[in-house]
């Protein structure tokens, strides 16, 4: 059965989550973030299958979220480095981290704390509005079409309800 590809859609969540494809992407992603970079760490780290974690390795490359980077000859062997795509999807883990220490947690608490070096704090990510800096909550919220959006789609009158309305009830 061919998975439905969600690259054309005109929404950056569903692009995103093209790119992602599974729940073992944004794991491998994760791992870089701890410092994983071949490929025999990641899979003793994840229990993952080769396949799969070839699999999802070329994707990442592929799309731009790591390099490879050979660090033996004989047989040729690579690190997987972040790039500055790699490293923007921080924050994507960091709010996912957050809503998983908020409704998935045990009662003893957050099983990994993030501790920002800078102002030597625990903390947890917080979506803010990057023009006013207050939190960005579904209520106060409307999408809107973005220069992106296709005309054609956005004549539509169910696609036009749909950009009316608040993103709760």
């Amino acid at each position: 059965m061919k998975r439905t590809s969600f690259a054309r859609w005109p929404c950056s969540i569903a692009r995103t989550m093209d790119l992602l494809g599974d729940w073992w992407t944004p794991l491998v992603l994760r791992e870089c973030f701890y410092g994983i970079s071949r490929f025999d760490e990641f899979q003793r780290e994840l229990g993952i299958a080769r396949t799969t974690l070839t699999d999802r390795l070329r994707r990442l490359v592929e799309e731009g979220l790591l390099e490879k980077r050979a660090y033996q000859r004989e047989p040729v062997r690579y690190d997987y480095v972040l790039t500055e795509k790699g490293r923007d999807f921080f924050g994507v883990l960091a709010a996912m981290s957050r809503w998983g220490d908020r409704w998935l947690a045990e009662e003893a608490g957050p099983p990994v704390t993030f501790h920002h070096d800078a102002c030597g704090h625990d903390t947890h990510a917080e979506v803010v509005c990057a023009q006013c800096r207050e939190p960005l909550e579904a209520e106060d919220v409307r999408m809107r079409f973005g220069p992106g959006y296709p005309p054609k789609l956005a004549a539509r009158p169910d696609v036009q309800r749909r950009f009316n309305r608040p993103l709760t009830s």
